[in-house]
């Protein structure tokens, strides 16, 4: 008898987490073996149930791991056997190119058909990429913008705390204030570091915030993305 791939489900929205469910039950060989809603759960169920691939949403916040970035980094590193399909509503290029960098290699947009989370399933079991049709845009966006250049994209320390004061809702006069800067500089810091993303309206760069896991650090935490001044 052919050996089913066992797959965790985690989604903080139960009408996604099921929808994922049900499409990959339409795949013989995929068997569903547990579902999560948020990161503690996520956690438990990876430490208790055997697994061969995790299909998690990116952006799911409310667990004591956090979501994100940093939550897939800590699953990448302590459950090193376990194959990751992230499932997302983001679009944002730099985000997707950025979970390239730290070992995911598939990933789904919740805006395409689900049948694409079976299939990816099936690419990461056999050590294969996967991208759906919105993320395979996207990243070719980010291609032709960056003009074929793939360097990772480094803040600066000021830079990226800018941009974490502006996430967290604070204007750029108010960011001024508190960090004892001009409006001009701050305005630039900001301006450089979306250009440095590639990013070119606010929202996308709440977008990358979100995914980055920004939203959840404080403004004197560190981040890996920064780089000496």
């Amino acid at each position: 008898m052919q050996h089913r791939m066992k797959v965790v489900v985690a989604d903080d929205h139960p009408v996604i987490l099921l929808g994922a469910e049900q499409a990959l039950m339409k795949f013989p060989d995929v068997e569903v073996v547990a579902r999560a809603g948020q990161s503690t759960e996520l956690i438990k169920v990876l430490q208790t149930v055997p697994a061969d691939v995790l299909v998690t949403d990116l952006a799911m916040p409310g667990g004591q791991y956090g979501d994100g970035l940093p939550l897939i980094s800590y699953i990448l590193r302590h459950f090193s056997g376990l194959r990751i399909v992230v499932l997302t509503m983001l679009e944002n290029a730099a985000l997707l190119k950025r979970l390239g960098e730290i070992g995911v290699i598939a990933v789904v947009n919740k805006s395409d058909d689900l049948a694409h989370i079976g299939l990816a399933v099936r690419h990461v079991m056999r050590d294969l990429p996967y991208a759906s049709p919105s993320v395979r845009a996207s990243l070719a966006t980010l291609r032709m913008n960056a003009g074929g250049k793939t360097d990772e994209v480094i803040l600066s320390r000021r830079e990226l705390e800018v941009v974490r004061l502006f996430v967290s809702g604070m204007t750029v006069k108010e960011i001024s204030t508190q960090l004892n800067r001009s409006i001009k500089t701050i305005s630039t810091q900001k301006n450089m570091a979306m250009r440095k993303l590639g990013l070119e309206r606010d929202s996308e760069l709440l977008q990358y915030a979100q995914g980055n896991g920004l939203m959840n650090l404080s403004s004197g935490g560190r981040e890996r993305q920064t780089a000496p001044e």
